[in-house]
C-alpha cells in the first residue's frame, strides 16, 4: 500500500505486510501516527511533538501543542458531487452537493455565532439520520461548540438522563420520525424535555418530510425556530475555520446507561478525527469518491464514524428507518441503486437476514460493494457464512470491535489479508492489544481472557462529564490492570493472529467456576432454525453458578422436551458440556439496547428481582415482562 512505502521511504525501515506495520505503529507512534497524519490529509497546524506520556495511561497527549478545525477537514471539497445522500424507509429522499453542504454549514455558523453560540456551548441534536443532523455537527464544530446527538425513539426520561448532564444551549428537534411505516410524533415529548433543560435558550425544529406538520402545529410556547426560519437570513459566504486545541472536545457520546444513568463521554477533536482516518482509509480501504454506508441512528457511535467518511472525501450515504421495511431487502435496494462501496451492518442484522431466508446474492447485483462491515456484536461462524454464502463471494468482510468509550475500534480490518472465519482479523494499527488473564498474565492463542489495550492511543477520551477528579473514568478503565485500556471484552487470540470476542466480560458464564463467554452459546443456539435468536444469563444457584437460557421461538414452534434436548446436544456436540444450560425458557422478545445490541445484565436484573435502573436507555423496555416471576428461577 501507498501508505506503508511512503513509510519505508521516510524511515527507513521495511514494512512488507499488516503483521510489520502494526509493530511498527505500536513501536513507533512517533513516526507512525505523524506519517498517518500527513499522509492522510489532515488539515492542521501541526508541531513536531507527537505524544508525551506521564505516569499513567491516560495522562498521554497527542500532538500537544498542535491545533485543528474539525470542519474544515470536513469540507475540503466544494463541487457538484454528492457528499451526503439520505433516504427514508418510505422512499423519500434528499443529497446535498460538497457546495451546498458547505454553503449550509456556513449558514448554520453564522446563525451560530449571531445567538451567542461560543466555543466550548454545547449544541444538541434530538434528530433523525438526515443530512440536517451532520451538517449542525460539522457547524458545531466549526466554531468549536461541543456536540451531542441521540435519536428520536428516545423517550423524555433517557433523552433528559442524557441531555441534561450535557446542558446544551441549543436543541435542534424533529417533529416525528417513521419506523416500520408508521409516525411518531415527536412534539409531546419534546415539550417536557424543553421544560426540564435549564441551560436551554433555543429550540430549532427540523421538521421531518411529513405532509400535515405546519407550523402551528409544531410551536410550543417556548423560544423555538423553524430550521427555514432560522436559516432564511443568511447568505452562504466563506467559512471561518479558527483554530482549536487538538484535544478541545469534538462531541459527547453517552454509555447504554442499562445499569444506571449513561456515562457521558467526551471526545477529543483531532484524535478522534486521526482515528477515524486511519480505520476508514488503511483498514476499511476508503477512497475519495467511495459512497459509504453504516445502518445507525444518531444515538449510536457508529453514527459519528459514518459522518467521519467526509473527512476521506468520500460520500456518506444515509438511510433512516426500519432495515426491513418496506420488505427484507431494504438495505441491497439501496446498495445497488446508491452504488454503495462500503456497506456496514451489525452482526444482529446479518442473523435477522439469515433467519428471514433472503438471498441477496441471487436477486441483487451488488457489484459496487467491496467491504463489508459488522460490528455491534459478536459476528459469528454462520455470519461469515451467510455473507460469502447468501450475499456476496468476493468481498472484504470486517467484523470490528470497539466501543462508545473511545469512538472508535480496538481490533478490526486489514484489507489485504484472509478473512477466516468466526476472526476479527488484526489489532487496530497503532494499539498494543493484549489477552490477560484475571491475574494479569499475557495469554497467548486459545486462551480466554481480557481483551485490554496497554498503550496509548489518540481516541482515549479527555474524560467524563462531571468528574473532576477524574476518578469515575480512571475506574471505569485503568484500575483492573494498570497501566492498560481495559475494554470489558471477553476474548482470544487464534493461531492465524485474529481475535475472537466471545461476549461482554461481565456478562460472562461461570458453570462450575470455569468462565466462557455468552458468544459461544449464541454461535450455536442461534444457528438451530426452530431459533430465531436467544439470550443467557449466569444465576447463583445452590452455592455455584448456571447457566439459563432464554429463546425466542420460530413462527409455529414450541419449545417442548424433543427441541430443549436438541439445543442440549447441540451445545455439548459444538461447544462443551460446560456450555449446557440448566434451564431453558422460552420468551416473546428479548431487551437490547437502542442500537440492537441485547442487554443480559438488565436480564439478569429482572430475573432476580432487581431494579433496572435505567429501563429508558433500552429501545423495547416492556420486554422485561416476559423475565419476571418465573418460578423455576426463584
Amino acid at each position: 500500500m501507498d501508505f506503508a512505502k511512503e513509510a519505508e521511504h521516510l524511515f527507513d525501515i521495511e514494512l512488507p505486510d499488516y503483521d510489520a506495520i502494526h509493530k511498527w505503529s505500536v513501536d513507533r507512534p512517533d513516526q507512525f501516527w505523524i506519517h498517518a497524519h500527513n499522509h492522510l490529509g489532515i488539515i492542521s497546524e501541526v508541531s513536531e511533538q507527537v505524544l508525551t506520556t506521564g505516569a499513567n495511561l491516560y495522562d498521554s497527549v497527542f500532538f500537544p501543542a498542535s491545533s485543528i478545525n474539525i470542519a474544515q477537514n470536513f469540507l475540503k471539497r466544494s463541487d457538484d458531487t454528492d457528499a451526503i445522500v439520505w433516504r427514508d424507509e418510505l422512499g423519500n429522499g434528499s443529497k446535498l452537493t460538497w457546495s451546498e453542504l458547505n454553503d449550509l454549514v456556513s449558514k448554520l455558523q453564522q446563525a451560530f455565532l449571531d445567538i451567542g453560540v461560543e466555543s466550548g456551548d454545547r449544541i444538541a441534536a434530538w434528530l433523525p439520520n438526515r443530512p440536517e443532523t451532520i451538517a449542525v455537527m460539522i457547524a458545531s464544530a466549526s466554531i468549536g461548540a461541543v456536540f451531542t446527538s441521540a435519536s428520536p425513539d428516545f423517550g423524555a426520561k433517557g433523552l433528559l438522563d442524557r441531555f441534561t448532564q450535557a446542558a446544551p444551549k441549543v436543541l435542534f428537534a424533529t417533529d416525528g420520525y417513521f419506523y416500520g411505516g408508521k409516525w411518531f410524533s415527536c412534539l409531546d415529548k419534546l415539550h417536557e424535555v424543553e421544560a426540564r433543560l435549564p441551560t436551554l435558550e433555543q429550540t430549532i425544529i427540523v421538521p421531518y418530510t411529513h405532509e400535515g406538520i405546519s407550523k402551528e402545529k409544531t410551536l410550543h410556547p417556548h423560544p423555538q425556530t423553524l430550521w427555514s426560519d432560522f436559516l432564511k437570513t443568511y447568505n452562504a459566504k466563506e467559512i471561518d475555520f479558527p483554530s482549536h486545541s487538538f484535544d478541545h472536545p469534538w462531541y459527547i457520546l453517552y454509555s447504554s446507561g442499562t445499569t444506571g444513568k449513561p456515562k457521558c463521554i467526551v471526545h477529543r477533536s483531532g484524535g478522534v478525527l486521526i482515528k477515524h482516518l486511519v480505520e476508514h482509509r488503511l483498514q476499511s480501504d476508503v477512497k475519495a469518491g467511495d459512497r459509504v454506508f453504516y445502518y445507525t441512528t444518531t444515538g449510536w457511535m457508529m453514527w459519528n464514524w459514518l459522518a467521519s467518511a467526509l473527512a476521506s472525501q468520500a460520500t456518506v450515504i444515509l438511510f433512516d428507518g426500519s432495515p426491513f421495511y418496506p420488505s427484507p431487502t431494504t438495505l441491497f435496494d439501496l446498495a445497488d441503486e446508491l452504488s454503495i462501496t462500503l456497506f456496514g451492518v451489525s452482526a444482529k442484522y446479518i442473523d435477522a437476514c439469515a433467519n428471514a431466508g433472503i438471498s441477496p446474492i441471487d436477486t441483487h447485483d451488488l457489484s459496487s460493494i467491496r467491504t463489508i462491515c459488522s460490528t455491534g456484536s459478536t459476528l459469528v461462524g454462520e455470519g461469515f457464512d451467510y455473507v460469502y454464502q447468501k450475499i456476496k463471494k468476493d468481498v472484504h468482510l470486517q467484523s470490528m470491535s470497539g466501543g462508545t468509550d473511545l469512538c472508535g475500534c480496538l481490533v478490526g480490518g486489514d484489507p489485504t489479508g484472509p478473512v477466516n472465519r468466526r476472526e476479527i482479523q488484526k489489532p487496530a494499527l497503532g494499539l498494543e492489544i493484549e489477552i490477560l488473564s484475571d491475574t494479569g498474565q499475557v495469554l497467548d492463542s486459545g486462551e480466554q481472557g481480557e481483551l485490554v489495550c496497554s498503550n496509548p492511543f489518540p481516541s482515549m477520551p479527555i474524560g467524563f462529564l462531571n468528574d473532576e477528579n477524574g476518578e469515575r473514568y480512571q475506574s471505569a478503565y485503568f484500575d483492573r490492570y494498570a497501566g492498560s485500556w481495559h475494554q470489558g471484552d471477553f476474548a482470544e487470540w487464534t493461531p492465524a493472529g485474529g481475535i475472537i470476542i466471545h461476549g461482554r466480560s461481565d456478562a460472562t458464564l461461570n458453570p462450575g467456576g470455569v468462565r466462557i463467554g455468552t458468544a459461544e452459546i449464541y454461535a450455536v443456539v442461534d444457528s438451530l432454525s426452530e431459533i430465531t435468536e436467544s439470550l443467557v444469563i449466569n444465576q447463583s444457584w445452590k452455592g455455584d453458578d448456571r447457566v439459563v437460557l432464554f429463546v425466542v421461538l420460530s413462527p409455529d414452534t414450541k419449545l417442548d422436551d424433543e427441541l430443549k434436548k436438541k439445543i442440549q446436544n447441540s451445545l455439548r456436540d459444538q461447544a462443551s458440556p460446560r456450555h449446557v444450560p440448566s434451564f431453558i425458557h422460552a420468551v416473546s422478545d428479548l431487551p437490547r439496547t437502542r442500537s440492537g445490541k441485547i442487554s443480559e445484565l438488565a436480564a439478569k436484573a429482572t430475573v432476580e428481582g432487581k431494579p433496572v435502573r435505567n429501563a429508558e436507555a433500552l429501545a423495547n423496555p416492556e420486554a422485561l415482562d416476559y423475565f419476571k416471576d418465573i418460578k423455576e428461577l426463584q
